[in-house]
């Protein structure tokens, strides 16, 4: 008998256990949601950033956004891919870094386009990135230098965060911050230390998604509170 399987999924067990009139078991249940839910995330990272593009694009404006946060990030999801591949992890527990480091580096390039001039300091910064990224991302790194990148991994991803929250907080508005973008990092987020516990990451892996839940809480938070209500037109009389 050939085994339901597709794209490392087994079917099998819950199909087995519903043909028989019977609820699946949760060893049975969760493994198979964690999957379906990494591969989630994965098919929705591949535009998770696009709000975020097309709000700055239309309004040909970065107001209230920290250049600084965004450069984090590309960094962030450069070690992280580059961890998650060394340490050979399936594609459904680490996929969406491949989309989102894209999507970021997009992203800083619509930020610096919008930032002109740009000072020296931040052509240095992306030379350097251009120069290391690639050397890390194929893993010609001494393995305790690895190890030593994505435990500052997570402090760069923090830190990625707090520019752009405390310039949220100095403003008193968000800015040119796309909502459906904030929105679905923070939901992906919460998913993926569901999906990391199930796939049995490296706690140091899970300790990342928990901090991006309370990151990009605290962003999406912002948004929410800071949010102006849309003045009423007034009706024209005759």
């Amino acid at each position: 008998m050939i085994e339901p399987k597709f794209l490392g999924l087994d079917f099998s067990c819950a199909l087995s256990s519903l043909s028989n009139g019977q609820i699946p078991k949760k060893d049975c249940l969760l493994p198979l949601i964690s999957k379906v839910l990494g591969y989630c995330i994965v098919a929705a990272s591949t535009t998770v950033k696009l709000p975020q593009i097309l709000k700055i694009l239309k309004h040909q404006s970065i107001r209230g956004l920290s250049i600084v946060a965004f450069e984090l990030e590309v960094i962030g999801y450069t070690i992280a891919l580059a961890y998650c591949l060394h340490k050979g992890l399936p594609f459904s527990a680490y996929g969406e870094l491949a989309f989102l480091l894209v999507q970021a580096i997009i992203l800083v390039a619509i930020i610096y386009y919008f930032s002109q001039p740009l000072g020296m300091k931040t052509w240095i910064r992306a030379l350097l990135y251009c120069a290391i990224a690639p050397t890390i991302l194929a893993g010609r790194v001494d393995p305790i230098l690895f190890e030593a990148l994505y435990a500052s991994q997570h402090a760069i991803f923090f830190f990625a965060r707090v520019p752009q929250i405390v310039e949220n907080f100095k403003n008193g508005s968000t800015g040119e911050l796309s909502f459906l973008t904030s929105l679905m990092n923070f939901a992906g987020s919460m998913v993926r230390v569901f999906t990391s516990l199930q796939e049995k990451a490296p706690t140091s892996v899970v300790l990342g998604s928990a901090i991006g839940v309370v990151t990009n809480g605290t962003i999406l938070s912002q948004i929410i509170i800071y949010q102006k209500p849309q003045p009423k037109k007034e009706k024209k009389t005759d």
